[in-house]
């Protein structure tokens, strides 16, 4: 850290004894690209032998090294994963943590240079204290632009990273990408990048600061003594924990494992719930397909389910988790909602994972395809996936994609007014149609334009929308609005962040008059629920249904994909 400190320095004094002259940003550059890559290099040897240590303490824990004993032998891998994620951002939230029936709460924190531990059969309510600070302090980061998906912000980070720029992926809100705090560590260096960026890119990025006079601590309650630790560890003999938001006993969920409150990156804290990964499961495959589908259905579900989240460990670095509890990542609610039926899956399939040539897919699944998968490109910026392509979302081929493009908008108004042989055909959300009027889709534009910091956002009226491009499976790819204040293009998933009526970004528009002579808004016609891309959960139990097993619904979603166990040989 003092070697850390002093190289900031010196560089701070190097950029200071330079800033006049010729080409003072030419110098200004070179000399923080060379520091940077030096730095960037010694990270990366670092991060290297680290991934290598995790991947292999994994393995370890998964009974996979090469000592490694029967696929019966084969133990969990603990996970890490965010249950409540941004605890404190309003002043009067409240957590409350109970022990099950007969069992007790541990509570371990440090106190001052000590580590103590309280033991309690009562329940704990964690409580937000706004705390004053004895003298305002400046919080800032340069953030490198804001996304509606984390793969959209991964594909931006590493083309940052390709310019020889350390950054991180955060989500304060919406995903963001920020250049690496602890890199640009002072003033003199984030105001030197930002200049560096805006005057070589047009990249829209700027230095978000703070001035915080306040901030938010936990506070609670044990046999009348009051306790604010910023870090605290949660267990029980039963390994079994209680969380309620509310003051409703019955809205309580129940978590396997173990449980740390811990700070972000945001100036709030993280309720981390570290739980084994087949335990995981347990609390993820009932809410994400429910305990109704048909077995192969729930097979395909948990080997997705497993695959999805050991390919997506790196999510949430910058906050010292893996994993989020909602839609961003998989959804998760503990073990409330476990059934005899979603275990026997989770169990039959324990260890199966879904590979493309020996490495973990990009395990990406949605609610209703609405009659067609789509590419990854379609929805994300990145390299495409071989195995994540359009596939025609019925039993029996009737549409031919390569003849009959979607990217042709009179073949892809005629498939989507198709109502009659897909395996979703009988679901509510396979087809749909909203009309929504010309204020509140300019409401809902302007707030997505000031989210994204854009130039475009100060616009008052729509003058006109059009799709412009569409994708070979019909997912817009371009659609145009022309506004009083200038002509701008929403790109891919955009245009479901930008507008509440579109469940997917597979839709056509229609302009509606209402019988007056201006317009009075518009028609979103289409269909699916989601991205679209990879296995759709209604889809797969259609074809459960039929007598699919699940590796075929895998590979009928995920063409050129195995199956296979986790072993040493899999790659993370």
């Amino acid at each position: 850290m003092r070697q850390k400190n002093r190289a900031t320095k010196q560089l701070e004094n190097q950029l200071q004894h330079h800033i006049k002259g010729q080409k003072t940003l030419e110098y200004l550059l070179t000399l923080l690209s060379e520091t940077l890559r030096e730095r960037y290099q010694v990270a990366m040897k670092f991060s290297f032998w680290r991934f290598s240590h995790t991947v292999l303490a994994a393995f370890c824990l998964l009974g996979l090294s090469a000592a490694s004993g029967p696929e019966s032998n084969i133990q969990d891998m603990e996970l890490k994963i965010g249950i409540v994620q941004r605890f404190g951002s309003q002043p009067t939230a409240k957590l409350q943590l109970e022990p099950t029936k007969g069992d007790r709460l541990k509570l371990k924190f440090k106190a001052g240079n000590k580590q103590q531990t309280l033991v309690t059969k009562n329940p704990v309510k964690l409580e937000t204290v706004i705390q004053a600070l004895p003298q305002p302090t400046v919080e800032e980061v340069v953030v490198l632009g804001t996304f509606r998906t984390f793969e959209t912000a991964e594909d931006s980070a590493n083309k940052w990273r390709s310019q020889g720029i350390e950054v991180e992926i955060a989500q304060p809100e919406r995903w963001q990408v920020w250049a690496k705090r602890d890199v640009y560590s002072t003033p003199l260096l984030r105001r030197l990048l930002l200049q560096n960026i805006q005057a070589s890119t047009n990249e829209k990025v700027y230095l978000d600061t703070k001035i915080l006079k306040q901030v938010p601590r936990v506070s609670w309650v044990v046999d009348d003594n009051r306790y604010s630790p910023n870090d605290l560890e949660i267990s029980t003999d039963k390994n079994l924990i209680r969380v309620n938001k509310s003051e409703k006993p019955e809205t309580a969920r129940l978590y396997a494992g173990r449980l740390n409150l811990q700070p972000n990156a945001y100036g709030t804290y993280t309720l981390v719930n570290q739980v084994p990964l087949e335990t995981y499961l347990r609390g993820v495959v009932p809410y994400e397909i429910g305990t109704d589908a048909p077995t192969a259905a729930l097979e395909a579900q948990a080997i997705l389910a497993r695959t999805y989240a050991l390919r997506n460990l790196r999510r949430f670095a910058a906050d010292n988790y893996q994993l989020c509890a909602d839609t961003h990542c998989q959804v998760y609610y503990g073990l409330n909602g476990a059934a005899a039926k979603t275990d026997r899956a989770i169990a039959s399939t324990r260890g199966k994972v879904v590979t493309y040539k020996n490495e973990l897919v990009d395990a990406l699944y949605s609610s209703t395809t609405g009659g067609v998968t789509a590419s990854f490109s379609d929805v994300w910026n990145g390299d495409d996936r071989p195995y994540l392509r359009p596939v025609l979302d019925a039993a029996t081929n009737f549409w031919n994609l390569s003849k009959q493009s979607l990217a042709d908008e009179k073949n892809f108004q005629k498939f989507i007014n198709m109502q009659q042989g897909f395996n979703e055909s009988k679901w509510d959300m396979f087809r749909w149609h909203k009309e929504t009027s010309l204020e509140d889709i300019t409401k809902d534009l302007q707030k997505f334009l000031q989210v994204k910091n854009s130039p475009h956002a100060k616009f008052k009226t729509i003058q006109a929308m059009a799709v412009v491009k569409r994708s070979q499976s019909g997912r817009i790819l371009e659609l145009a609005v022309k506004t009083d204040n200038s002509t701008f293009v929403l790109q891919k998933d955009e245009v479901r962040s930008a507008f509440a009526a579109p469940r997917s970004t597979l839709f056509y528009i229609e302009p509606l008059n209402k019988g007056k002579p201006e317009m009075w808004g518009y028609a979103f016609i289409g269909g699916g629920l989601g991205h679209g891309v990879g296995l759709s959960q209604t889809g797969a139990q259609n074809l459960a249904k039929l007598g699919w097993s699940s590796p075929k619904i895998l590979q009928f979603y995920y063409p050129g994909t195995q199956i296979q166990t986790l072993s040493k040989e899999t790659k993370l």
